[in-house]
């Protein structure tokens, strides 16, 4: 303990009274002044800081010769004073601290450097097993001799590394996870557009072979649904599993589709999109994408029966202080007796009317002589 006690008392203030400066071992600071008036004091006082530290710590001499251990070093490394004392580091506890990686820090890193800090060691120990540990080292110099002594502490940090390779396990598995449901979802929407694509050519044929019209305007209008839903996973899909969807962006896109598979060539028929900037939820897009494909279809259907050259489809959103409405207007003959589908209890209108209670929202129509238009608020 007497080099210890050295080291202690080194350092000495004007009036020759010995002091201990703040020094920092591992994660915490000893930073304090106290008037040491005798050799047993300052012996004391240093015995009682290295104690007192937590983690494992050694005091070593210039020829890495253990001048003091910290009772947590003796009691982690089971190891015994009488065989730690004065021994040189490397052959403590039969040699379990010969570990080149501890070599380099001590003879190589250090000796060019005051300090090391979180230097990582992993090893296999005789009573212990294997153990990892973050080693922080301070080489001491005093101010009135070429004695050097070195500041060892240790940081087990063992658990820690296995909880950090349990997550990343988890992590890496859970990655794989939904790596698989991805394929499994790519691969059930490809086979659902194929489903869709083969429904709708079977109505298709179904609807040119049969003789009865009526029949064959059933048969038609199914097509079309069966297309409207395609149209709408189709450009769902284009987001590519993104949750939150870009409202004018999906609209301008549905329409687009809309207007190149069915209108007429014999009635052209603009479809006009306007839409508040906003995010909406993918799950929420799909209602409002068959709503919109299902009035669009009934104006495509109804709205001009005549040819003309302004005729138009205009959808419209907006959103306002968290309130949203959704409107297909055209300009068109508007409502007239006895047309079911933009009559109330129509298909079509029971189809909007379903999805919009999914949307928590309020069905308005509005027929003029400028037109027929549908609104859902929310």
């Amino acid at each position: 303990m007497g080099d210890l006690c050295a080291f202690a008392c080194n350092n000495k203030a004007d009036d020759g009274v010995p002091d201990v400066q703040p020094r920092r071992y591992g994660p915490r600071f000893v930073a304090m002044t106290l008037p040491v008036r005798s050799l047993a004091e300052a012996n004391l006082l240093a015995q009682a800081i290295v104690n007192t530290i937590p983690e494992p710590f050694l005091v070593l001499d210039a020829e890495l010769r253990v001048l003091e251990a910290s009772r947590s070093f003796y009691e982690i490394f089971k190891v015994e004073p009488e065989g730690t004392h004065g021994c040189l580091l490397y052959t403590l506890g039969h040699g379990q601290w010969d570990i080149p990686a501890l070599r380099d820090l001590l003879e190589k890193i250090l000796p060019e450097r005051v300090a090391m800090d979180g230097f990582e060691v992993d090893h296999e120990f005789p009573v212990i097993g294997r153990r990892i540990m973050l080693l922080n080292a301070r080489k001491v110099l005093f101010d009135h001799s070429d004695t050097i002594a070195i500041l060892l502490a240790f940081r087990d940090i063992t658990d820690r590394r296995a909880i950090e390779q349990e997550k990343a396990a988890l992590l890496a598995r859970s990655e794989e996870l939904r790596r698989q449901n991805d394929v499994l979802l790519q691969e059930m929407k490809h086979r659902v557009a194929n489903s869709l694509q083969i429904i709708a050519s079977i109505l298709m044929l179904q609807a040119r072979a049969v003789s009865s019209d009526e029949t064959r305007f059933h048969l038609q209008d199914a097509h079309k649904r069966v297309m409207s839903v395609a149209a709408v996973q189709r450009h769902l899909d284009m987001t590519d599993g993104i949750d939150q969807i870009e409202v004018g962006n999906y609209l301008d896109k549905l329409c687009g589709s809309l207007g190149a598979s069915m209108v007429a060539v014999d009635q052209p028929v603009t479809i006009i999109v306007k839409s508040d900037i906003g995010m909406i939820p993918s799950s929420k897009a799909v209602s409002i994408g068959l709503i919109v494909t299902e009035l669009v279809i009934n104006s495509l259907k109804y709205a001009f029966p005549d040819r003309r050259a302004d005729a138009a489809i205009r959808v419209g959103y907006t959103i306002d202080d968290g309130r949203w409405a959704l409107t297909v207007s055209d300009n068109g003959v508007g409502k007239t007796k006895g047309q079911p589908a933009k009559a109330d209890g129509g298909l079509g209108t029971t189809i909007v009317a379903a999805l919009a209670k999914q949307l928590d929202g309020r069905v308005t129509m509005d027929t003029s002589a400028a037109g027929y238009a549908v609104t859902i608020g929310h």
